[in-house]
């Protein structure tokens, strides 16, 4: 897939003003500070499409993005630690989890994790709430350039490992490095054979 045009759309956090296009939609979310804006820009190509903050917390609306005009990439708030308000944390957990169980439009979750990090509980959880839910979802290791390639590859089969304990079969994942652009063809060409398969669906 050639990324030929992205733009931002809308920021919210009520799930029932999102856009209305009946196009595919594909939702970023993860671990704060976990480098999602980055790989938002490296998949996109753009430095600044997403705002990326050393600061923890820097989302805390849901953003659509439309890519190509036919498809929406939609930026969420990272669960786990932030600099925000306890309060605010339990605003974002409920219209998070409301967009997951409401949002027709949703074909696919990637959720985060920084492949330096042995399995996180809070991670893990997550995906199983994806999973009850009947959520399609993919795992994106980020960060990957921090590693060797054989501490990754332990890493990568230590984390499988993991979810086996749990899960029939692992998701499928990416490897990627939002500084090297790793991951960034195999990422386009998964979400460019979904679109195909489902192209029926939002005729």
């Amino acid at each position: 897939m050639k990324i030929k045009s992205a733009e931002f759309v809308m920021s919210n956090s009520n799930v029932t003003k999102a856009p209305k296009d009946r196009i595919p939609e594909y939702a970023f979310i993860g671990r704060s500070n976990v480098g999602k804006s980055s790989l938002i820009n490296m998949l996109m190509g753009r430095k600044d499409l997403a705002k990326t903050s050393g600061k923890p917390g820097k989302t805390q609306l849901i953003n659509h993005f439309k890519v190509n005009n036919n498809w929406f990439l939609v930026d969420l708030p990272g669960y786990g630690y932030s600099q925000v308000s306890k309060k605010k944390r339990v605003i974002f957990q409920r219209f998070i989890e409301n967009y997951f169980k409401e949002r027709e439009q949703l074909v696919c979750t990637f959720v985060l994790v920084d492949s330096r990090h042995d399995p996180q509980k809070i991670d893990l959880d997550f995906m199983q709430f994806l999973g009850e839910n009947q959520i399609p979802f993919c795992i994106v290791f980020t960060k990957a350039d921090k590693l060797g390639s054989s501490k990754l590859n332990k890493q990568i089969v230590s984390y499988k490992k993991k979810l086996l304990q749990t899960w029939e079969e692992v998701p499928t994942s990416f490897i990627t490095s939002s500084s090297t652009g790793l991951g960034r063809d195999e990422f386009l060409q998964f979400i460019e054979g979904v679109n195909e398969d489902i192209a029926d669906n939002f005729q």
